[in-house]
């Protein structure tokens, strides 16, 4: 299988918008194993429903999760609450010629069910990870952690993308303590929209294939 897991420091750091810039930029599928937090006060479009938008593809490029959850939680815990258990032989990855985007839930050590995390789902698909993290105060810690994190269990780093207004000393700390590529940093879009993540996704199709040789 070809392709990346798109994992990420913590809930809210960029994650989509990552994943829908490196899908564009591979000409890839995307998909979001688990998706949590399908109903209730403030829903929004799910993550798959955004990278569709941000990329007009046909929908059979967009993969449909294998869990779809009610609860805006971990995946464990919205699980729980609907009575349903994450069974980490139920992830298949789609079969696809093309390239494959995965994009994680939460941080990496976020847990799946009573003894998995994010983590071992990422170890399970085997594809590299890129991991996305803020650019702001906080982010070396955070992300160093899960870069430790991500060692330990043997899953194969390929960069880091730095989501948020442009902060080049940060950025070179991950560099250095972490000794792993930064891939971009990716700066705020405004607007959020298919054009804005079609130019990042070329500057980003001008860095991965090296990288991925």
């Amino acid at each position: 299988m070809r392709g990346l897991f798109v994992a990420g420091t913590d809930t809210g750091v960029g994650k989509t918008v990552a994943a829908a810039c490196l899908t564009r930029a591979l000409d890839g599928d995307y998909w979001k194993p688990v998706q949590s937090g399908l109903a209730g006060e403030g829903k929004g479009e799910t993550d798959t429903e955004t990278v569709r938008r941000l990329l007009g593809f046909a929908d059979d490029r967009l993969h449909p999760p294998a869990y779809e959850l009610t609860r805006p939680l971990s995946p464990h815990q919205a699980a729980k609450l609907d009575g349903v258990s994450i069974d980490m032989a139920a992830f298949h990855a789609p079969k696809t010629s093309r390239p494959l985007v995965v994009e994680g839930a939460g941080g990496a050590l976020v847990p799946l069910n009573e003894d998995k995390t994010m983590a071992d789902l990422m170890a399970r698909l085997g594809l590299p990870v890129v991991l996305v993290a803020r650019s702001g105060l906080g982010t070396i810690n955070h992300t160093l952690l899960s870069l430790e994190a991500l060692a330990v269990r043997g899953v194969s780093v390929l960069g880091v993308i730095v989501n948020g207004p442009s902060n080049p000393a940060n950025a070179e700390a991950i560099r250095h303590y972490g000794k792993v590529r930064i891939i971009m940093e990716l700066e705020p879009m405004e607007p959020l929209d298919a054009e804005a993540v079609k130019d990042a996704a070329e500057k980003l199709s001008r860095i991965l294939p090296r990288m991925l040789k």
